[in-house]
């Protein structure tokens, strides 16, 4: 039986040092760090193993420089840097760019150079498709598929609930993308929430911001690490135990258990006026029973689906695998139903929150 960590031992981690940015850098106005090198003409990485391009709708039709690039309107801002909706000059298509600041500090620096080597390898339709790198003035910007109709978190502003066929629709879409970075990139993606699903308005649902992911060699089966957005957390996570691919699972519960009755689940009603503190919601996480989809509101299948993800104990959550094998799932796979008239109608997001 485990033994219960007194919350007032729990401490977030703190880097023991910080490097200096100019480490990583070469004279050349290159960044460089391991087997990879960005500078304003992309990205490329260097490797022992031969590397493939990726291929599957990543290459464009044309090739641009961040100077063929305008901005159109800001819509994003966080932690993690801004993202603006940009327009090709001459072509005229929209992106989405990221714009990082290149942080001194060591971990933020290996999550930048993770979220590159990602979005550089992914070859995935539920994936958001990075198109292009560069690196100029110490800034990093990422060129991005723009997905018009902005986040699951927008979705559910407008909408306020979403009904189980079109949850089934969102839940297989973010599913297949879990296999393919569980089962073909070995990662734990580690910030699932509404605002990481983003929508477009052909109803294609695809998961997006690798800044805190973790690669897993394939010998490998467990983090440690504290990071990511705790709301969404699992117990062993956000308990600072050791974790693995199943702690995304949990998130994805918790995503599409909010989406279904219409708030957060841990907040007891849409009267109450405030969040949960980090430790309230740590006790809740780790003492209390797991949410639950209420059965008088929701078929049995829908009650089966998000108790597969959300246990508390990690070896009893199915799989992304697994759980695309879900009756759920499986009830509305032969009911052509199409995502793109539920968000096709929505107003077009004024901010995606990041």
């Amino acid at each position: 039986m485990k033994t219960k960590t007194p919350l007032k031992q729990l401490k977030l981690a703190v880097p023991a040092q910080e490097t200096p940015i100019t480490s990583f850098l070469t004279a050349s106005g290159t960044f460089h760090d391991g087997d990879l090198l960005l500078n304003q003409k992309g990205l490329r990485l260097i490797s022992e193993e031969k590397e493939s391009r990726p291929s599957d709708g990543k290459e464009l039709e044309f090739d641009f420089t961040l100077d063929d690039l305008e901005t159109v309107k800001v819509i994003g801002k966080g932690s993690g840097g801004v993202v603006q909706l940009v327009r090709h000059k001459w072509v005229g298509r929209l992106f989405a760019l990221k714009v990082i600041q290149m942080n001194i500090q060591e971990d933020i620096r290996k999550q930048i150079v993770q979220e590159l080597k990602i979005n550089q390898a992914s070859q995935c339709p539920h994936v958001v498709v990075c198109y292009h790198s560069f690196y100029h003035n110490g800034v990093i910007s990422l060129v991005l598929e723009y997905m018009d109709r902005g986040s699951l978190a927008d979705v559910i502003k407008q909408v306020k609930t979403i009904l189980e066929p079109y949850l089934a629709v969102v839940c297989k879409q973010v599913l297949q993308g879990l296999v393919y970075l569980h089962n073909e990139r070995h990662v734990i993606h580690r910030d699932i929430k509404p605002s990481n699903l983003l929508v477009n308005h052909k109803g294609e649902v695809k998961i997006t911001d690798f800044g805190v992911s973790a690669m897993l060699g394939s010998s490998m089966g467990q983090r440690d690490t504290f990071v990511g957005t705790y709301n969404y957390m699992s117990p062993e996570r956000i308990s600072g135990s050791t974790y693995d691919y199943s702690s995304d699972i949990w998130s994805l519960g918790m995503v599409v258990l909010e989406c279904a009755i219409g708030r957060f689940p841990y907040i007891q009603s849409e009267d109450q006026q405030n969040w949960p503190s980090f430790y309230e919601l740590l006790a809740a996480i780790v003492e209390s029973p797991p949410p639950s989809a209420p059965p008088d509101q929701f078929s049995p299948e829908f009650c089966s689906f998000v108790s597969s993800c959300i246990q508390k104990d990690p070896r009893d959550r199915l799989t992304s695998l697994e759980l695309l094998g879900h009756p759920f799932i499986k009830k509305f796979e032969d009911k052509d139903l199409d995502l793109g008239i539920l968000v096709g109608s929505l107003e077009p997001p004024v901010n995606f929150p990041r």
